[in-house]
């Protein structure tokens, strides 16, 4: 079981190594981002730990250029951030699961192994409708080649309506998957992000991809408009 470990501090680096030996690992050490994309782009491991604050290049980065280029190992980001927001960072560039130090050295062995058992993820599908694109393991959005930047709000309604391009989705079911099953707010915020979808996906390029249902709801075309 070969595993890159990505930890700037070397005594801790070498203290879980001299662990995860003795539980049965093969364990590389590295320091730094950029020898870390080096690494697991150039090796093949069963499992990847790494931290967040690293020089060069920091863990997201590392994270995001590693799925980017195709590399699907399991990552556990091991780090001192425990904010919901740095582990939904983590989750949203691909990470397969994270643990916070100070932690236990059984779980951290029982959540490797465990990974392993998974196995490295498939490739997230693209979503296709004409020449409209998303790419889930990049977050990348694309409009014949052409890259559009969006909102993370946005890109969730975006990526919402592509996986029911074709079929007529009600505001309703938008807020529940978009926003949140107890959203109260004004359900006409929906309407105010199709207009900025819109904007977007379709007036810059002539197109009408996005479809309003007349009592109903929204559609939009799988031919990409």
């Amino acid at each position: 079981m070969r595993v890159l470990m990505v930890e700037d501090e070397v005594r801790l680096a070498e203290t879980v190594r001299r662990g995860l030996t003795d539980a049965g690992f093969v364990v590389e050490l590295v320091h730094n981002g950029e020898d870390a994309v080096w690494a697991a782009t150039e090796h093949s491991y069963d499992v990847i730990v790494l931290d967040i604050m690293l020089p060069k290049l920091n863990g997201y980065k590392v994270l995001e250029q590693l799925r980017e280029r195709g590399v699907w190992t399991p990552v556990l980001m091991l780090t001192a951030k425990d904010g919901e927001y740095d582990q939904t960072d983590a989750f949203d560039l691909g990470a397969d699961d994270y643990l916070t130090k100070p932690f236990s050295f059984l779980v951290l062995v029982a959540r490797l192994r465990a990974l392993i058992r998974r196995g490295g993820p498939e490739r997230p599908v693209v979503l296709v409708a004409g020449d409209l694109t998303l790419d889930p393991a990049r977050r990348r959005v694309e409009r014949g080649g052409q890259e559009i930047v969006l909102t993370p709000r946005e890109y969730g309604l975006l990526e919402f309506l592509m996986r029911h391009r074709g079929d007529t989705v009600s505001k309703m079911e938008i807020l529940e998957s978009v926003w949140d099953p107890a959203f109260d707010g004004d359900p006409n915020v929906v309407e105010v992000y199709i207009r900025y979808l819109r904007l977007k996906l379709d007036a810059p390029f002539g197109r009408h991809a996005i479809e309003t249902v007349r009592g109903m709801g929204y559609r939009l075309d799988s031919e990409g408009g």
